[in-house]
């Protein structure tokens, strides 16, 4: 279909982005094959013909958010004929005839793998409702760039899906199995990016550091990138423990255009839990991964996941979990209580950990790691950083948010200096977590 010549251009679309960065990414994907067809992107909700919820999973709080969202949108649709809503991601795969029939006044579902066929799908809808979740179809949107906000840093997909079924994780079943793209299509859009004024770019994947295509595996497309003029800094998320090499670890050591920062999923120290997981590792293997990397970057940022109230989690088990995080210390961890997804094999487990356990748990370790945190900051007062200046300060248009190399943010007067180029700070305070400081030069 050309439907540029079917569309026209007063069908504008609005979306709303839930969940990962990877959902970002497919928000930017979504606008591109969108625009190429000839809608054009509303700059509000209240201006557009169609609402895209794009949608996550991975957490039970996160599919509740969009299913109180749907609701609402009841009514927008009603205040002017014609409009639209779909719903894309995640959500959409798992819980598709759930939602048509909770909420028949939905038009489409879209899942992960059929964004090629939106254009097609909306220009069909007539009275009925429709549905498209394939999976596994081998999808990597080869051939189409996304269009991103303007701004120094962006997202770029390398590969896509899992195959480690971690058995709280619902990620397999609604993204599938991994698949990479070609070396040279990453570099290609890499480049584009650097034509465009991104500095700082994070290249995702759900397990990022399996990438594999042909004879070109996680290191060496890290290195390619590393090569395109204009880039900055290059990052990369989210990686797994047993498919951490010591060749990436030598590379992000000597390169100075990878970030000394890692993100790196511990989800929990006891052993018994990690095997319940099918993580596929130990505690003393992750602590060896650390050391490691330690040795080579002394400098490192290191982030985490973690899930406790895992089915059959003793507080022993807890303990492990709150001791390693107290050995590591992490520069930041992302906490969860666990989360039974449906179709995963920990929600079908026995022993279910009681809720006001898992709260009591959760509530423990996030005040551990915020002081952890706050400690880790504490050290940076009176250095000197390197920091992109991104965007305007939410609290003063005098002064300048960036990032670091260590993924933090640093706040400093603006004077002259302008988005997107290299700024070294003097680092003067901590306010809260937000380090803040005075520009020295460029």
């Amino acid at each position: 279909m050309n439907s540029k010549d079917k569309i026209s251009l007063h069908n504008s679309f609005f979306i709303e982005t839930y969940g990962c960065q990877m959902n970002l990414y497919d928000s930017e994907l979504v606008t591109s094959i969108l625009i190429d067809a000839g809608y054009s992107k509303a700059e509000s909700l209240d201006s557009a013909d169609i609402v895209l919820l794009n949608t996550c999973a991975v957490r039970e709080h996160a599919e509740k958010r969009v299913m109180g969202r749907i609701t609402v949108l009841k009514q927008w649709k009603k205040q002017r004929n014609g409009r639209k809503i779909g719903v894309l991601g995640c959500v959409a795969q798992v819980s598709g005839n759930q939602i048509l029939k909770q909420n028949p006044f939905v038009d489409f579902i879209a899942g992960p793998d059929t964004y090629r066929n939106l254009p097609q799908m909306i220009s069909d809808i007539n009275h009925t409702s429709s549905i498209n979740i394939l999976l596994n179809s081998g999808e990597n949107y080869s051939g189409i760039e996304p269009i991103r906000a303007k701004g120094v840093t962006g997202w770029l997909a390398i590969m896509r899906g899992c195959n480690n079924f971690c058995t709280y994780c619902i990620v397999p079943y609604t993204r599938g199995r991994e698949r990479s793209r070609p070396a040279h299509e990453i570099i290609d859009e890499l480049k584009s990016m650097a034509d465009k004024g991104i500095k700082d770019v994070t290249l995702l994947g759900q397990n990022v550091n399996s990438y594999s295509h042909g004879k070109t595996d996680f290191t060496s497309i890290l290195y390619q990138a590393s090569k395109v003029e204009g880039i900055l800094r290059i990052r990369f998320l989210t990686s797994h423990p047993k498919d951490i090499s010591d060749s990436l670890l030598h590379l992000m050591a000597e390169n100075k255009k990878i970030c000394s920062h890692l993100h790196l999923p511990l989800q929990a120290g006891s052993d018994k839990i990690l095997k319940a997981m099918t993580r596929g590792y130990t505690l003393e293997h992750y602590l060896e991964i650390i050391e490691k990397a330690r040795s080579l970057m002394p400098d490192l940022s290191l982030s985490t996941d973690i899930i406790v109230g895992f089915p059959g989690e003793t507080q022993e088990d807890f303990k492990r979990t709150y001791n390693a995080m107290k050995e590591v210390r992490f520069d930041d961890a992302f906490t969860y209580r666990f989360s039974p997804r449906t179709g995963t094999a920990a929600a079908k487990m026995k022993n279910q950990i009681p809720e006001k356990i898992i709260m009591e748990r959760l509530d423990s370790i996030i005040k551990l790691q915020r002081q952890i945190s706050l400690e880790r900051r504490k050290t940076f007062i009176g250095s000197y950083i390197d920091v992109i200046p991104e965007t305007t300060s939410k609290h003063s248009e005098a002064e300048w948010i960036g990032n670091t190399e260590w993924n933090f943010p640093v706040v400093f007067p603006k004077g002259n200096y302008v988005a997107g180029e290299l700024v070294t700070v003097k680092i003067t305070e901590l306010k809260g977590m937000t380090l803040r400081g005075v520009p020295i030069s460029n």
